[in-house]
């Protein structure tokens, strides 16, 4: 079998175009309020939603309770809402995970494949500082979230 191998590249428009190139957000909302309102929102880039997946971030944050329509809790092509009470334990599974990511150690991960009409699995090239980057700025965000009484939505 002849396999063809494409690494994403954010500037290109036709991979930003694939099913599988991903991106997200997170806003900061109040489930309470009467009407739906966002405070303030966090976007997550192609790159960063894969290394959020793929360091493992979603199996760990789904210890906590997730509200979403699919009850999945956090899961990709899904909106899951967590109430303001869980964002410092948030913040702790969060400092759990990224205490295994070496800074150093870029990798390609497999994001998908598909057998027709020819077979390729699509790659993403992984850099765990930029990554981590984006870490630093969600945890304050949360901590922000969490000092303003705001419950926080994910879109992924």
């Amino acid at each position: 079998m002849n396999v063809h191998y494409i690494l994403i590249n954010d500037n290109n428009p036709e991979h930003r175009e694939l099913s599988i190139y991903r991106t997200g957000k997170i806003n900061r909302v109040r489930l309470l309020d009467k009407t739906y309102t966002t405070y303030n929102s966090l976007e997550i880039d192609a790159h960063d939603y894969a290394a959020f997946f793929h360091y493992g971030m979603t199996e760990a944050l789904n210890k906590l309770p997730f509200i979403s329509e699919s009850s999945n809790g956090l899961d990709s092509w899904d909106e899951a809402f967590l109430h303001n009470s869980s964002l410092v334990s948030m913040n702790r599974i969060i400092d759990e995970c990224i205490a295994s990511i070496n800074p150093e150690n870029r990798e390609k991960v497999l994001l998908g494949w598909q057998d027709q009409p020819h077979t390729v699995a699509y790659l993403r090239e992984i850099d765990p500082a930029r990554f981590l980057a984006f870490i630093a700025a969600l945890k304050q965000f949360v901590e922000e979230s969490e000092a303003d009484e705001c419950d926080l939505e994910f879109i992924l």
